[in-house]
């Protein structure tokens, strides 16, 4: 049984109310009797503006069962006109534009591969916060992006015909990303700085430069003999790592080591969708690894080749630049912590009638807390350079949930001490409501908007559920090449830039759930870039290091200016339901098409 501490009217559990009295509020600014007090003020005040919104959605979706069992042909003018006529399609003729400030660059001003992991993992959330940066031989070599034929298996110890492999494609990836004026990096047998600018010795004796010198950007060590060389590409940079000792170094003519990417720019700390937190203990655990990572000083120990080893963040980067000057890079991705949504409730803390809140109040009041201390001095690294904490917000049904998650947001920073708008949202669109009112729901967020982002797995099961009664669906196969996801995937990217993220907030797009497949995401993930999305979700640093490179083939901000010309409303597209015309399935596939594995369900 779960024993209460009495704070006003609220019960807390005793683990969650010591919890944040001993770990959470010390440093925070925020004084204890003042903490609970607003607490209560704002479950009082927001609790039954959340339930109505669940009745809403309740008694709409109601209505629609009803309208697809009493109109069998499903006419689409009538169907549309029923879906506006319940407030269900909402009007959205007023343009806008967003006016979010105090964005990080990683969100406003540079694409990359974005990591969601569960936070109450405290390895896999540190080695997420150090996937800002990877090694593109560790990712080559141990993936099936280069292939085993030919003596090239995976297998044992060191394999030098693999490792040459991964050479080689090291190699290409720099002659395609920042190419020289003369020769190729294949031919490269020295990289040295002279007057600020990167020369490169090549194997007969000439001596060459970057074909875009503006793409050199620093280096560690000596300049005539560097230990490392900064790259720049598409805003990403990349990493030259030289060391005539190491194993491989040795080997390479140069001297390279290793080619190092930045590659997570941002990663989501999880409490939603990978967790499974359903009582104070579990929140506890949650909030506590979120605390270690906005403080800086979250650590795991773990075994690893009958050793013990202790995992820590990373430090930032330091170089010296073209003019002489030393700057530093960011060390870590830059962290969102994602929310649970508006539907669930929790009993690590009761109201004044003893029934449970809405866990999504107490996860935005907790984790805004938490985050404060990222701002502070008390901070060992500080997460947002701009001063803002990040917030993804799930499966919102349409404007009002999001202007109720907006009002959320302001009463949290009222109560913690933070400016207007400090708590950036990003707002899931993998609800058909929100899909099709994007528009609608980015205005009522336009101050703190940071990102919208799509996601096949809940969409699609949404708009399963949504119009379930108007029949069979396809299968999943079909439903990738749907009218209906297309039109949202081209859509969600259609209303971030019509609403102006371009250089203010982030346009993204869903999970590559076959972390071991990494050749097929090299391959296919390069359509999230080409589409104009400015992150896409990735499940690993691994994948985010080998998604990197999609971002310097294609300049995504280029893409976005031409998209720009190309916005249309594909609202009718979105409201062609999947439904399957006579549908004639084998029985056994069927059936076994219902018993899947742990893997195969993270695959689909």
């Amino acid at each position: 049984m779960t024993n209460y501490k009495k704070t006003g009217n609220l019960q807390v559990a005793s683990e969650l109310y010591e919890f944040i009295n001993m770990e959470v509020l010390p440093g925070s600014g925020v004084n204890q009797e003042q903490f609970w007090n607003g607490f209560e003020g704002i479950v009082d005040d927001l609790t039954p503006k959340n339930q109505e919104l669940l009745k809403a959605r309740s008694e709409m979706q109601k209505k629609i069962h009803a309208w697809h069992r009493e109109n069998p042909s499903g006419e689409f003018t009538s169907y549309k006109a029923f879906l506006e006529g319940i407030g269900y399609l909402e009007d959205e003729s007023e343009d806008f534009t967003i006016t979010t400030e105090n964005v990080d660059d990683e969100v406003a001003v540079q694409a990359g591969p974005q990591l969601v992991v569960p936070v109450n993992n405290a390895r896999y959330a540190l080695n997420a916060a150090n996937a800002r940066w990877g090694s593109l031989y560790d990712a080559l070599y141990g993936t099936d992006v280069i292939s085993e034929e030919n003596g090239a298996h995976r297998s044992g110890g060191y394999n030098p015909v693999r490792g040459e492999k991964v050479i080689a494609f090291g190699r290409d990836f720099l002659d395609q990303t920042v190419p020289l004026k003369e020769g190729s990096h294949k031919d490269a047998a020295q990289y040295q700085v002279s007057n600020g600018k990167l020369a490169v010795v090549l194997s007969n004796g000439n001596v060459t430069g970057l074909a875009d010198e503006k793409k050199f950007a620093g280096l560690q060590g000596d300049p005539e003999d560097p230990s490392a060389v900064l790259l720049e590409n598409n805003g990403l940079h990349l990493e030259i790592q030289i060391d005539r000792a190491h194993p491989i170094g040795k080997i390479d003519a140069a001297g390279v080591k290793d080619i190092l990417l930045e590659a997570a720019l941002s990663t989501i700390m999880d409490c939603e969708d990978s967790v499974s937190a359903v009582d104070a203990e579990d929140k506890v655990a949650v909030y506590r690894n979120w605390l270690g990572l906005m403080k800086g000083d979250l650590t795991a120990s773990f075994e690893k080749g009958g050793k013990t080893l202790t995992r820590t963040m990373n430090p930032d980067r330091t170089y010296q630049g073209p003019d002489g000057t030393s700057f530093t890079l960011p060390g870590r991705s830059l962290m969102f912590v994602r929310n649970v949504g508006h539907l669930m409730s929790i009993n690590a803390v009761l109201d004044k009638d003893g029934e449970e809140i809405q866990e999504g109040i107490l996860d935005a009041v907790v984790t805004g807390l938490i985050a404060k201390h990222s701002l502070n001095s008390n901070a060992k690294y500080q997460n947002s350079i701009k001063g803002s904490i990040y917030i993804v917000k799930p499966k919102m049904h349409g404007s009002k949930e999001a202007g109720f998650a907006n009002e959320l947001f302001s009463r949290v920073e009222d109560l913690i001490g933070l400016e207007r708008n400090t708590l950036k949202i990003g707002l899931m669109d993998e609800e058909r409501r929100t899909s099709l009112n994007l528009k609608a729901c980015i205005r009522e967020v336009k101050e703190r908007i940071a990102f919208i982002n799509t996601g096949f797995l809940d969409r699609t099961g949404d708009e399963m559920h949504t119009s379930m009664e108007a029949g069979p669906m396809i299968r999943k196969n079909e439903m990738k090449a749907s009218a209906w996801l297309n039109a949202y995937e081209k859509s969600n990217v259609n209303n971030g830039l019509a609403s102006g993220f371009q250089g203010r907030a982030q346009i993204g797009k869903g999970m590559w759930a076959m972390p071991d497949m990494m050749a097929d995401m090299v391959k296919q993930k390069i359509g999230h870039v080409k589409s104009g999305a400015n992150t896409a979700w990735v499940p690993s640093p691994t994948a985010a290091t080998l998604h990197a490179l999609h971002y310097h083939q294609v300049n995504v901000f280029e893409v976005q200016r031409n998209l720009l010309d190309q916005i249309k409303d594909l609202r009718d597209e979105i409201l062609q339901i999947p439904v399957a015309e006579n549908p004639i399935w084998n029985p056994v596939k069927f059936s076994r098409s219902l018993i899947i594995t742990h893997k195969e369900f993270l695959a689909m």
